[in-house]
């Protein structure tokens, strides 16, 4: 898309109910009340009802409101999600999606489809697709990012939140980390005349990052650290939103994840994936964020946490030649000529990297 397009303003949408502290989950059934959400469809990460199903039947009960369909969420093709959707008609006046991934995606979809309000209750911050703009999903057996409407609440519950796995709080930072080098490749793609580039989008998404690393310590473990993530990557979603594109939080280092997602005979949870490559794409780029971004990233234990159980050198370079492929007509610094050879000589030579990216026989 040429940057010599006229502009022009558009309406965006924004989370309307907007819920992030400890003790959250068990008022769903006021929240929802008091939006004249009456009628809801509740769609479920695998295992979670049993943990959390009551206290939300608990709420809902109280506060008179009915739940029409529930479903766990075991799979996320196009054709179970249409199916679904187009069988609440008309009953349902919302959707409400708690966990992470495949849920969330799935109850985002289904709003999607309906033109109904979706309330987002994800029980990890291991991304920020919980208040994005876009979903993952299978079409034809090929998993496929496709937009989708934002968010029209979200609820986050630290109490739940600071339960949850440790990688999942690891790959949300690392998550974030992409923040800084799709935003150097967003500028460099309008610089040279592929893409429009949206100011008040990209100061959203450089926002966010300040919201993590200036103002917390970098105690991963910590209330005020987990509460700042789920803030920088909720500001994030919403940076897409207002960009009309994933540029602000999806670069090079997202085009590498995806490729190691088809590549990898295990693959890593996404945002591990994503702070890696991160970092490398950061120092191809030769961002002047990088060591910012690298103390960050000792700081809190990223690069020791992956190490445990590193990336597996062959697959990640495989992917290196897979990933500009994965979008065409998409400038990432992935484009420029010789970049291969630079990132294979990184990769054998930073220390950080050696630790995280390794030989596995």
């Amino acid at each position: 898309m040429s940057n010599h397009l006229p502009y022009t303003n558009k309406q965006i949408n924004i989370p309307f109910l907007l819920k992030i502290g400890d003790g959250k989950f068990p008022k769903m059934g006021k929240y929802l009340v008091d939006k004249n959400f009456t009628d809801i469809a509740v769609f479920w990460s695998e295992g979670l009802e049993d943990a959390l199903g009551g206290i939300l039947n608990t709420s809902l009960r109280n506060y008179g409101i009915n739940t029409i369909y529930k479903q766990e969420v075991r799979f996320i093709n196009i054709e179970e999600i249409t199916k679904v959707a187009f069988n609440m008609l008309p009953a349902v006046n919302a959707v409400v999606g708690i966990g992470g991934g495949k849920a969330l995606d799935f109850a985002k979809y289904t709003a999607h489809l309906l033109k109904i309000p979706f309330i987002s209750v994800p029980t990890a911050v291991s991304n920020d697709g919980f208040c994005s703009p876009n979903c993952s999903i299978l079409v034809e057996g090929r998993r496929k990012s496709v937009k989708a409407s934002i968010p029209f609440g979200v609820v986050i519950d630290l109490d739940i939140i600071k339960n949850s796995p440790l990688a999942c709080l690891y790959s949300g930072l690392g998550d974030m980390m992409s923040k800084v080098t799709a935003l150097w490749d967003w500028k460099k793609a309008f610089q040279k005349g592929y893409e429009r580039y949206n100011d008040f989008a990209s100061l959203m998404a450089y926002n966010s990052m300040d919201l993590l690393f200036i103002r917390h310590s970098t105690d991963i473990k910590s209330a005020g650290f987990q509460r700042s993530l789920a803030n920088s990557l909720l500001i994030s979603g919403i940076a897409m939103e207002i960009a009309g594109t994933s540029r602000p939080a999806s670069g090079p280092e997202h085009l590498i994840s995806h490729a190691l997602d088809q590549l990898s005979r295990r693959p890593k949870m996404h945002g591990l994936q994503v702070g890696v490559a991160a970092y490398l794409c950061a120092l191809l780029q030769k961002n002047p964020a990088v060591d910012g971004m690298r103390e960050i990233m000792v700081q809190t234990g990223f690069f020791d946490f992956v190490a445990q159980n590193p990336l597996d050198y062959d697959e990640f370079v495989a992917a290196l030649q897979l990933a500009p492929s994965i979008k065409t007509d998409y400038y990432t610094v992935l484009s420029e000529p010789q970049i291969l050879g630079k990132a294979l000589k990184f990769l054998d030579e930073d220390p950080l990297l050696q630790m995280t990216v390794k030989k596995i026989f």
